[in-house]
């Protein structure tokens, strides 16, 4: 075995030669992947198949940056729809009452059951089921009635079927957190008079943002490219465009190309922000949170 030697100082200063063995079994395998990974997009750069020309054409086009925008929106609604229910759902779940408790298992268990391809074309062809939707005082005529058509459009039942299918696993996310909560919060918060709603709004959910954060900002890279399935009710999202768009010019790979790049792109800053937000609620972040916590609101009146 090949080595060679670097000198390195002693606790007296004195120099001391350490061998370093070099291990040609790593930089084979580092080698042997990095030709098959070169050999492989070899084979795609120069297929002469593949029009590249027409990727840098659609890759700014029009269509495509509208589906971009939408997609983004349907992302971020759906985010925001799931992570309100889900706290709902998991405040639900960690309810006392068994009738909230069952009816939150009950939701958790139905939409983590059901494919998410399932539940966007029911809610796109709601309208078999009830052709109007009405909201009225019950027992009167007096309300609101809308066609279903209208109201479940693309993105509407894209956004519906997104986010409460979010829910769900945001509603085990946000539970995890509470539960991670020490105990002994919950009954100094009951000991200074603080009500239930208000001990988990000032207290508890604060600190459980640390733990949550994380999985939801995966769960929001993740809603990125799982709108990829709402071509199928024809949101107009990126994906919708792109197949709408090859399937008049037959460039199939390349419009592919064209929107496997945005997600990247897409998914690349969904990280930074999210690698700042977890920075931002860290831990000595939720431990100042609202003041400081529970502890610096404690001491001040244990002194006077």
């Amino acid at each position: 075995m090949t080595v060679r030697t670097e000198p390195i100082a002693d606790a007296s200063g004195t120099p001391v030669p350490v061998a370093r063995a070099w291990h040609w079994g790593r930089w084979l395998a580092a080698a042997v992947a990095l030709a098959v990974v070169g050999w492989l997009v070899y084979l795609v750069v120069v297929n002469p198949r593949l029009d590249w020309g027409k990727v840098a054409e659609y890759l700014f086009n029009d269509r495509i940056l509208d589906g971009v925008w939408v997609t983004v929106e349907i992302s971020v609604l759906a985010t925001v729809l799931g992570l309100v229910l889900g706290v709902v759902i998991a405040i639900m779940r960690l309810s006392p009452n068994p009738v909230l408790s069952w009816l939150a298992t009950l939701y958790i268990w139905f939409f983590r059951g059901t494919p998410v391809l399932v539940q966007l074309i029911f809610w796109y062809n709601l309208a078999f089921l009830f052709p109007e939707l009405v909201l009225k005082i019950p027992f009167t005529t007096i309300g609101l009635k809308w066609d279903t058509n209208q109201v479940m459009t693309g993105f509407t039942s894209a956004m519906l079927g997104l986010g409460l299918n979010l829910a769900a696993y945001f509603a085990e996310t946000v539970r995890a957190g509470i539960q991670a909560i020490d105990h002994g919060q919950t009954e100094a918060a009951y000991a200074l008079g603080m009500t239930p709603a208000k001990r988990m709004r000032v207290i508890v959910l604060p600190q459980a943002l640390r733990i949550i954060i994380p999985p939801t900002g995966n769960e929001f890279i993740s809603m990125l490219k799982t709108t990829s399935l709402v071509y199928v009710v024809a949101g107009h999202d990126l994906m919708t465009n792109a197949s709408q768009i090859y399937k008049t010019n037959n460039l199939i790979m390349e419009l592919l190309i064209v929107a496997s790049l945005w997600y990247m792109l897409m998914t690349a800053v969904s990280t930074f922000l999210q690698g700042r937000l977890e920075r931002r609620f860290g831990s000595e972040a939720v431990r100042l949170v609202r003041g400081g916590g529970l502890a610096a609101r404690i001491l001040p009146k244990v002194a006077v």
